[in-house]
């Protein structure tokens, strides 16, 4: 399931408007993680706080009573690709770092992390990371011949 235009444009409006739920300010909020669950049936994106309290929600026509068996793996690659576009003001927001954004299933199961704000700490998805192994040991052979 490739994400469509329109799907990506709902899905930016939705993470925007999150955003600006948390303008910058100097006093960061206790809030910790967005919580964002999406149902497979009925296509909603909710974004939830801690505490369980809604921030958003909105319809992903594209996703309403999709069966796919991958069906998370691809909103998951679609909602993470919007947040690192929005990155600049998501990293911004005036919550109490570290948080993150992670995706949660409609049970409120935590399906993956997408995404992690911390001033010291970056965490690379695990696609960049395949192969690294291999090409260290590659530049290692090569550094030690040299």
């Amino acid at each position: 399931m490739k994400a469509t235009e329109q799907t990506l444009q709902q899905v930016e409006r939705a993470i925007r408007k999150v955003v600006e739920k948390f303008p910058p300010s100097e006093e960061a909020s206790q809030l910790t993680d967005i919580h964002l669950r999406v149902g497979q049936d009925s296509g909603e994106l909710l974004a939830y706080d801690d505490d369980d309290n809604e921030i958003n929600r909105c319809v992903i026509e594209q996703w309403i009573e999709n069966k796919d068996d991958d069906f998370y793996q691809h909103v998951a690659a679609t909602i993470r690709g919007v947040l690192h576009k929005q990155k600049e003001k998501i990293e911004k927001m005036s919550l109490l770092k570290p948080y993150s954004f992670v995706l949660e299933d409609d049970d409120k199961e935590p399906i993956e992390e997408l995404y992690l704000v911390d001033d010291d700490t970056v965490i690379l998805h695990k696609d960049l990371m395949v192969g690294l192994d291999k090409e260290l040991n590659d530049f290692l052979d090569k550094l030690l011949k040299d």
